[in-house]
């Protein structure tokens, strides 16, 4: 029989926001670049390169203005990025009922953690999305920060031991919109969620907290 759950670890974009296409979307509508341009041009950068260009920006190994000009390298003629962020981050909107929730779950009890993948240069733009972060989650784990990020086994394992309190994986539930970071959790024994849409995620997660 599993153990009951003791903490949430949560993903940041695309389930404690709006879905990040949105923002793709709203960047396609200023500058004409497609969301399908952007990750053609990034599968290009990592066969010539061997490395992931996004996968670099996440772990902190390449500061944002290098990754923008790379990728306008490879898209050629006159592109250029540098309203990116700014776009971005202007489509970005908090999922105010699942803060509340998990706002609620730190208030039962419940340890909390945020885990997410993200971008050294935009934690003074994503943060404000979530003025009582600190209220809501004991723990912030960046992917930028610690040079790990999801799917990588080791950033679940550092955001669990970050918790403290003998906390055990089986005895975490953890959502995420991302189908391979979810995979990963259950792995290493964790309950995981799925992000699809709001509704869907609040009922899967009280469900899973019994």
């Amino acid at each position: 029989m599993s153990a009951p759950p003791r903490a949430v670890i949560s993903d940041f974009g695309g389930v404690l926001t709006t879905p990040l296409i949105e923002s793709f979307a709203a960047y396609q509508r200023r500058s004409g670049v497609t969301p399908e341009a952007l990750g053609q041009a990034m599968v290009n950068i990592t066969e010539a390169d061997g490395r992931h260009p996004l996968h670099q920006l996440e772990l902190g190994r390449v500061t944002e203005h290098d990754f923008l000009r790379r990728l306008e390298r490879e898209l050629g003629g006159d592109v250029t990025l540098h309203e990116f962020r700014e776009t971005y981050f202007e489509a970005l909107n908090p999922n105010e009922e699942m803060i509340a929730l998990m706002r609620d779950l730190r208030r039962r009890g419940l340890r909390t953690a945020l885990l997410t993948n993200n971008v050294r240069e935009w934690e003074p733009h994503w943060r404000p999305l979530l003025p009582d972060i600190d209220e809501i989650f004991e723990i912030v784990v960046d992917s930028a920060f610690v040079a790990m990020r999801k799917p990588d086994p080791e950033i679940y394992e550092l955001t669990i031991e970050r918790l403290g309190d003998g906390l055990r994986a089986d005895e975490c539930v953890f959502i995420d919109d991302v189908e391979v970071n979810c995979d990963a959790a259950r792995g290493l024994g964790m309950r995981a969620i799925q992000f699809h849409d709001t509704r869907q995620a609040m009922a899967d997660l009280e469900a899973a907290l019994g």
